[in-house]
């Protein structure tokens, strides 16, 4: 069983609100504008870490982390992209492989919007963990916590913490 922290967009954004759920993690997953590679240092120094690059990333992110990275977390297949859409609405860009090879579960940043879902067409579980940075349109900073335990993805928690002004 994993534990698994879920966050995105950052915008070269970390405190120790974010840095106390990283601890209590296994491995944490970044789905994409990190901004500023202190970011994933930071979450690296603590926990195993994968990610993507988001739209706002420099070259610098974009060499350290893939545009799509897909693997195998136990017995889950994982998909993360940072502009993927949602059910009924993926990104066109990888459409054709998520309806052609779907993953049980994908995952994407972009919207500053958290979102899950399950897509019963495709049979696998969106989830987008909302924006943990302070800068962008979202209200509150969210992140998302949960496990995985062999197939299963079980015990999702929302991680509220607190409205984009307050950086702790």
């Amino acid at each position: 069983m994993k534990k698994i922290l879920l966050l995105s967009d950052t915008h070269s954004h970390i405190d120790d609100s974010i840095l106390k759920y990283v601890h209590q993690a296994d491995e944490v997953w970044h789905a994409g504008d990190i901004g500023d590679l202190k970011v994933t240092d930071a979450i690296k120094a603590i926990k195993p870490m994968r990610g993507v690059y988001g739209n706002i990333d420099d070259d610098k992110a974009r060499l350290e982390f893939p545009l799509n990275n897909r693997f195998f977390c136990e017995d889950v297949d994982v998909w993360i992209t940072h502009i993927g859409g949602y059910p009924g609405k993926y990104n066109q860009a990888i459409r054709t492989e998520i309806q052609q090879n779907p993953p049980k579960l994908f995952i994407c940043g972009h919207s500053h919007i958290l979102k899950v879902q399950f897509d019963k067409q495709l049979n696998l579980l969106h989830m987008n963990p909302g924006a943990c940075g302070i800068y962008g349109f979202h209200q509150v900073r969210t992140m998302l916590r949960f496990e995985i335990d062999g197939d299963k993805i079980q015990q999702l928690e929302i991680i509220e913490l607190g409205k984009k002004q307050q950086s702790v």
